[in-house]
C-alpha cells in the first residue's frame, strides 16, 4: 500500500471509529428513546455549533493562497448562511427548531446554550483560527461520516419523532449531498498537502480533535440537568 493510500485509510478510520454517531446520546436519539425535552435541548445546543460553521470556514478561507481554493471554500459559507435572507443551513436549522416547538428568537439569543457546548465550539473555532491550513481543513473531515448519519437521523425522526413536522428535516436532507461534496474536496486537499510524515500526523491529530469536539458537545447535552432546558 502506498504512503498516500495508507494515510487516507488512517483518516477514514479515525472518522469512522471516533465519530459521534457512537455517542450514547446519538444512539438513544436514533433508537427513538429521547424525550421531547431532550431532543429540544439537543436542537438548541447544536444550533450554537451550526451558527459557528461559517465563522470557522471564513477563518479557513483567509488561510487559502489561491483564488480557486478560496472560491471553493466560500461555497461552504454560502451553504450555511445562504445566498439571501431565508436561505441556507442556519435557516433550515432554525426551522427544525420551530418544528420541534422552539421559538427561533430563543435559538438566536443563545440563552439556552450549555457552558460545555460553548467551550467545545470556542475550541474548534480557535483551532481553525490558530492552526495551519492543513490542520484546519483536516479537522473538517468528520464530514466523511456525516452523510451516513444524516440518512440514519432522517429515518429515526420519521419513525420515532412524528410530532416534528417533516418539513423541519430539510437540513438533514440537504447535508447528505453537501457533506459528500465537502468531504471529497477536503480529503483531496489534505492528501495533496500532507507530504511528510509530520504533516500526516498533524492531520490525523486534527481530525481526532474535531471528533473530540463533537463528542464533548454531546457529553454536555447528555449530562445536563433536566432543568436546564431550552
Amino acid at each position: 500500500m502506498s504512503a498516500v493510500r495508507e494515510f487516507e485509510e488512517r483518516l477514514r478510520t479515525v472518522a469512522r471509529e471516533r465519530y459521534h454517531d457512537r455517542h450514547p446520546f446519538n444512539i438513544r436519539m436514533h433508537q427513538g428513546e429521547l424525550t421531547p425535552d431532550e431532543l429540544r435541548r439537543w436542537i438548541a445546543n447544536r444550533f450554537h455549533y451550526q451558527r459557528h460553521i461559517p465563522v470557522k470556514d471564513a477563518l479557513i478561507t483567509a488561510k487559502l493562497e489561491t483564488s480557486a481554493l478560496r472560491r471553493m471554500w466560500l461555497r461552504r459559507i454560502q451553504d450555511h448562511d445562504g445566498a439571501a435572507e431565508g436561505e441556507g443551513g442556519i435557516e433550515r436549522w432554525l426551522r427544525l427548531g420551530e418544528a420541534a416547538g422552539l421559538d427561533r428568537s430563543l435559538l438566536l439569543s443563545g440563552r439556552s446554550v450549555l457552558p460545555g457546548v460553548r467551550l467545545a465550539v470556542d475550541g474548534y473555532v480557535n483551532f481553525c483560527r490558530l492552526r495551519s491550513p492543513l490542520e484546519a481543513v483536516a479537522a473538517s473531515l468528520t464530514e466523511l461520516s456525516a452523510p451516513d448519519i444524516m440518512r440514519t437521523r432522517i429515518d429515526a425522526f420519521e419513525r420515532h419523532y412524528r410530532w416534528i413536522d417533516g418539513d423541519g428535516l430539510a437540513y438533514f436532507r440537504t447535508r447528505e449531498t453537501q457533506g459528500r461534496q465537502d468531504s471529497r474536496e477536503a480529503l483531496d486537499l489534505v492528501l495533496s498537502w500532507a507530504r511528510s510524515e509530520d504533516d500526516r500526523e498533524r492531520a490525523v491529530a486534527a481530525l481526532a480533535f474535531k471528533c473530540d469536539v463533537l463528542w464533548s458537545l454531546l457529553d454536555a447535552v447528555d449530562q445536563a440537568d433536566p432543568k436546564e432546558g431550552p
